[in-house]
């Protein structure tokens, strides 16, 4: 165990009685904030989103955080396939009109960013929905103009991501119905996720333990080779920070094949010579090698193997690199959906569950 570890990763007891402030059940809760998300689009709650011309835009306005990343990987991952473009922007454009939709996302209702952007959309006659709690001066400048999508779970902002996502994709698909995007179906595989990711469960069976161990005594970074991809290593770099408080960089496949050859044309250590002569007894131990994880969608696999072929220290992370469940874990529920069949966003939201859940690991190992 490392000096940095006070708790073992197979030792549940004592990482469910280090977790005081519940970050296991918040990192689990992601398929309960995608499920409440499908039941307010069954109850009716974006009908006003239904109807009239197909969109000319589909505008996303966030701040930072959780909001921001969503509308990214949306566009990412759907951009070519939906009936209107998406636009990433920070407020409302001035070409806003009643032909585009506009999705207002973020975690406070009194950032004068989205109220402003609501506020312009509702007057410029543009379908509005805001994916947000719904009070204060986003209400009074909205009230009854606009689609609403509140949290119906709380949880900390840094796993809020899968409910944005959730919420682009129910209006994606009511204003596009062509788009084959299910909700509910993505809150089973997320909850397949975290009963994966269980504290019972060992490292060996566990893809959240797994990369927590990774990353545990290593120098890390997290990489990807597409936007998508690109945005869920920054949100998994984001997480760790806040929730592990620990510093793992992220960027892209490119920038990371780099640094890992560099590193083995040096030797490890910035110079080969002082590598071949080091002794540890004399020099001390020689800096900590860089990890690579590879973040990666399953079409996108081949390629990023090929890419990084003959490298060591880089391990490739996809959303079915999950064992079978037991019957007695729940391998009879029927949860688990092979990622080949999954579509780009549901991958995507399955890994950035795995990455919450190996931060929160990371940061209950310290006790």
């Amino acid at each position: 165990m490392s000096a940095t570890q006070a708790i073992d990763l197979e030792d549940a007891e004592g990482l469910l009685a280090a977790d005081r402030a519940g970050l296991l059940r918040a990192a689990s809760n992601a398929g309960a904030q995608v499920r409440a998300i499908a039941a307010a689009h069954a109850e009716g709650e974006l009908d006003s989103m239904r109807g009239g011309e197909r969109p000319r835009s589909v505008i996303w306005v966030a701040g930072r955080g959780t909001a921001e990343t969503a509308g990214v990987m949306l566009a990412a991952t759907l951009g070519a396939a939906a009936a209107a473009p998406i636009a990433l922007v920070t407020e409302a454009p001035p070409w806003i009109g009643p032909l585009d939709v506009l999705i207002v996302a973020g975690d406070d209702p009194g950032d004068p960013a989205l109220i402003s952007a609501a506020a312009t959309g509702v007057r410029r006659g543009a379908r509005v929905v805001v994916v947000a709690e719904y009070e204060g001066p986003l209400r009074d400048s909205t009230a009854g103009r606009v689609a609403v999508l509140e949290p119906r779970v709380w949880v900390p902002d840094e796993f809020r991501l899968c409910r944005y996502l959730a919420a682009g994709l129910a209006v994606l698909q009511t204003v596009d119905p062509r788009l084959p995007i299910d909700v509910a179906t993505l809150a089973d595989q997320l909850d397949a996720e975290t009963l994966c990711n269980s504290a019972a469960r060992e490292v060996f069976t566990n893809p959240a333990k797994t990369l927590a161990a990774r990353v545990l005594d290593a120098q890390a970074a997290l990489a990807g080779d597409s936007a998508a991809t690109l945005a869920l290593a920054r949100h998994g770099s984001s997480v760790l920070l806040r929730i592990a408080q620990r510093v793992v960089a992220a960027g892209g496949l490119a920038d990371a094949v780099a640094a890992l050859r560099a590193a083995a044309e040096l030797g490890d250590s910035g110079n080969a010579a002082d590598a071949l002569f080091h002794d540890e007894e004399i020099d001390g131990p020689l800096p900590r090698r860089l990890r690579v994880l590879a973040l990666t969608l399953a079409g996108e696999r081949t390629v990023v193997a090929a890419r990084v072929a003959g490298l060591n220290d880089v391990y490739l992370v996809a959303a079915d690199d999950v064992p079978e469940l037991p019957d007695a874990l729940g391998g009879a529920t029927g949860l688990s959906v092979p990622a080949a069949a999954a579509s780009a966003e549901q991958q995507l939201a399955v890994l950035a569950v795995r990455l919450e859940m190996a931060a929160v690991y990371l940061r209950l190992v310290r006790g």
